[in-house]
C-alpha cells in the first residue's frame, strides 16, 4: 500500500467519519484511480471508523506543511 498526495486528494471530500467499505464504495462512485480502491482494500478492517485521511495516510501533510502564507495574497 502506498499513498501519494494526488491518490490522496480523491478522499479529501469523503464522507468523513467513515467505515472502510463507506471510502471504497466512496472511490468507487466518483471514479477515483484504482491504486486508491487497493489502498483501502489493503487496510486491516476492523469495523473501527476514520475520522479523516490522516488516520489512513499518517504522513498526509496539512495546510501548515507547505509554507504558504495566504495573507501574502
Amino acid at each position: 500500500m502506498y499513498w501519494t498526495l494526488e491518490l490522496a486528494s480523491y478522499l479529501e471530500d469523503a464522507p468523513w467519519p467513515a467505515v472502510k467499505d463507506e471510502l471504497i464504495d466512496f472511490a468507487i462512485r466518483t471514479g477515483a484511480p484504482l491504486e486508491v480502491v487497493e489502498n483501502l482494500q489493503a487496510l486491516e478492517d476492523e469495523g473501527e471508523t476514520y475520522e479523516s485521511i490522516e488516520e489512513i495516510w499518517p504522513d498526509y501533510p496539512s495546510r501548515e506543511d507547505f509554507l504558504f502564507n495566504e495573507d501574502e495574497y
